[in-house]
This record gives C-alpha cells, structure tokens and sequence, in this order.
C-alpha cells in the first residue's frame, strides 16, 4: 500500500503535465498543420534543431528567453522546407517528412562540432527557463490542482494559452475557417478567391514554431544542455497523439497527457522498484501505450478529406 500511495500522488500528476508538454506543443501544431491539409511527420526534426539553437543562443547571450525565441524560430524557418517540398514542389508529403528528420540529425551533428568542438551533449547554459517556476496566487493553492497547473514553469504555461488559442483560432476566426477548407475542400475555397497554397503554406509554418517551442522546451526548460536525440521520438508520439485525438487540439492535448501519463508512471515504477522485473520492461510503455491508442481509436477518427492530398492533382482531376 505505500507503494501504492508513492507512485499514485501529486507528483505523478505533476510529471504527467511536464512529460506531456512537449507532445502536446508538437502534437497541436500538427493538428494545425493537417487541417490545411499537409501530413507533417517531419515534428522530430523540427524538435531537435528548436531545441539545438535554443541552447546555442542561450548559452552565447546568457539569456534563456532569446534562447526561447531562437528555438521557435529554428522550428519556424525549418518546417518552410517541408512547406516548399509539398506545397510548392508538389513532392509526397511522408517522403518529404522522412528526409527533413534524417537532414535535421545530420546539421545538428555538423553545428555541434562546428560550435562546441565535440558530439554528443552541448556544455550546459549559465540558467535554465526551469528556474523561473512560479505559482499563480490564489490558484496555486487548490488542493492538488493547484499544484499541478499554477506552479510551473514558462512553457508549460504557454502550452496552456496555445491549446486554448489553437481550439479558437480553428473554429472561430476566419482565417482558421479558411485553413479548415483548406484541408477539407480547397477547390470550394479556392472558388472564394483564398489561395489554399498560403492557408497552407500558414499551416505547415504553425507546426514548425510548435515543434520549435516543444525542443526548446527540453533542452533549455526540462534541462539545461542539448543532447543529440533528446528528442526521443516524442515528435512521432506525437503524431500519434493527434491521430488518437482525432484530428483536434483538444483531443491532441488529452492524448498527449495520456502519454504523459505513460512516460512519468514508467519512470516512478523504476524508482520505486514496485515488481521485480527489469527495467527495461517500463521503458517500453509509453511505446506501447502509442501502439494501443492509435490501434484503438484511428478507425474512429478520421482526416481531413484533403490531408495529403496535393492540390494540383486535385484541380487536374475536377
């Protein structure tokens, strides 16, 4: 029983929000992304060189918050290379995806060497955006919530605002109509006179600074130094969260803490050595909750009719 009551507490609820912020970043952008109409699988490489070039500058500048921003930009600016492949090149948008996360492990590699001499783990940064934990007052004393939701750190707040701003901005602003149909029916938005190639390009753009802000996040909030894979496939889990969320910011965010929930109970179980197993065995779980959700629930969601689907072989077909 006080197995039970270590392992089941605040303190899972607490590593669930941390562990699921950066699925829930990627996995929202995506779902932004896909709605205009683009399959983005590309979220991991975007995530590596966020969290790459946010440490670079926050460790030239000293300042964690233009590390911030460099990490957004680099996710930003990166993902315009998958927006040009498929959108403008009309290239397959899984192929695209695939070499754009093969492409961002080897610049990461070259500017590792090129900038700290060495491969493997950056020196670390002077001060973390970790150290800027702050409780909201009044809220941050609700029993247990509070706790939970009003005494983090910058990005998970920010995760908060995004998901919100993500669920309006898709269904009650014109432009976030607009990337809908794009998505949806691009021939009917096109017969309004909104170009479906920059609603597009506009959601391929948004997933890139989410996937930037996720990497930022584990490299300059969640630890002080980059690592070459700390991104350990969340970019994939992911893409499976929005999947299992149906192709929704909100359903991508409660997936998201699912896996969340996955990762920090398989890392309490190897703390706790609650079964005599090895723990190799808990490693696996967020991978197989992955493998459960989207075997679950992918035939009862379904995709935008145009995700994937280029538009110029569409306006041939019609």
């Amino acid at each position: 029983m006080e197995a039970f009551f270590a392992i089941f507490n605040t303190d899972l609820l607490v590593a669930t929000i941390r562990l699921s912020t950066p699925i829930t970043l990627a996995a929202v952008g995506a779902t932004i992304c896909e709605r205009s109409g683009i399959v983005n699988i590309a979220m991991e490489g975007m995530m590596i060189l966020g969290a790459f070039f946010a440490v670079v500058i926050a460790y030239y500048t000293g300042n964690p918050w233009l590390g911030l921003v460099a990490g957004i930009a680099a996710g930003g600016i990166f993902s315009l290379i998958h927006a040009v492949a498929t959108v403008s090149l009309h290239l397959d948008h899984v192929v695209s995806g695939a070499v754009l996360n093969i492409l961002s492990f080897g610049i990461v590699r070259y500017l590792m060497v090129l900038f700290f001499g060495h491969p493997g783990t950056t020196d670390p940064i002077p001060v973390g955006l970790g150290s800027y934990q702050f409780a909201i007052p009044g809220l941050s004393k609700i029993p247990i919530l509070g706790r939970v939701f009003f005494n983090q750190t910058p990005i998970v707040y920010m995760t908060f605002i995004l998901v919100a701003g993500a669920l309006f901005f898709l269904k009650k602003t014109k432009v976030g109509l607009h990337l809908r149909a794009a998505g949806e029916h691009p021939l009917a938005l096109e017969t309004i006179g909104v170009s479906v190639y920059k609603m597009r390009y506009l959601g391929v753009v948004i997933s890139g600074l989410f996937s930037g802000l996720a990497g930022a996040y584990l490299s300059i909030e969640n630890a002080v130094s980059f690592t070459e894979g700390m991104s350990n496939l969340r970019g994939f889990i992911a893409l499976a969260a929005m999947i299992s969320g149906g192709w929704t910011a909100l359903g991508s965010f409660a997936a998201s803490l699912f896996f969340g929930l996955a990762d920090a109970f398989q890392i309490r179980m190897q703390i706790f050595k609650v079964l005599p197993i090895p723990a190799e065995i808990f490693i696996i779980f967020p991978y197989i909750a992955t493998v459960i959700a989207v075997a679950g629930l992918v035939k009862k969601s379904r995709p935008p009719k145009a995700d994937g689907v280029d538009f110029m072989i569409e306006r041939e077909d019609v």
